[in-house]
């Protein structure tokens, strides 16, 4: 008997290339309430969840973050997020490969650390039909990455058990998720992390961006 499985994808960064437009926005809005944050630092930190950001900007600056002042940061992002929709592209094979997966009946759903409100954005960039699969948001679970909620929403919405799911992303967030919820970690390198990087925090394989796993899909249980 074959045991459903199902691909889990993350967003930014994996199949739409956004990543830097996201960085933009962020030091856009905290430059709006006088945060100093160097890019590079902002850059490290997309893909975790809000309180995590957070928290980790309470670290870095010492500023303690009011529930006004996340809200005003949210707002600013999402913004110039949107200014800078025009730019979002799909990344080289994301649309191959998410209807090589359909044209194989592989079940496949996309779980993002963004609102609804930003992930329409990447969505309408990727030409897809938002109804055709789950597309689970932040809006939707308790937590975000790396806590596993995400994966195991969109799991869930698919009827398939997270532990025989490949988790798809670009971030140490993603992979460090997908090991707490025993799904299989694959790291690409089109958010820019590094192959250790994603290794290190759980990646079974690293691919360069959905073209090249696409390649090698047989490596990871895609067959027809």
């Amino acid at each position: 008997m074959r045991i459903e499985h199902a691909f889990l994808f993350d967003l930014d960064g994996t199949l739409v290339d956004s990543v830097y437009q996201h960085v933009l926005a962020w030091k856009e809005a905290l430059d709006a309430e006088g945060i100093e944050l160097s890019i590079w630092r902002i850059h490290r930190k997309i893909g975790m969840s809000g309180g995590l950001f957070t928290n980790q900007l309470l670290r870095e600056t010492g500023m303690a973050i009011t529930d006004d002042t996340n809200e005003r940061l949210r707002r600013l992002h999402l913004e110039a997020y949107r200014r800078l929709g025009a730019q979002i592209r799909p990344l080289p094979g994301a649309s191959e490969l998410l209807q090589w997966l359909k044209d194989a009946g592989i079940l496949f759903a996309i779980a993002t650390s963004g609102r609804m409100e930003t992930a329409a954005v990447n969505i309408a960039a990727l030409g897809i039909d938002p109804n055709a699969f789950p597309i689970i948001t932040r809006d939707k679970v308790k937590y975000a990455k790396p806590d596993p909620d995400l994966f195991i929403a969109a799991a869930e919405a698919l009827g398939v058990a997270i532990e025989n799911s490949i988790v798809v992303g670009d971030s140490i967030w993603d992979m460090l998720a997908a090991t707490r919820c025993k799904a299989l970690g694959v790291g690409l390198l089109s958010g820019g992390y590094g192959r250790e990087e994603l290794k290190d925090a759980g990646a079974i394989r690293v691919y360069e961006d959905p073209a090249d796993l696409l390649y090698h899909i047989d490596e990871v249980g895609g067959r027809r």
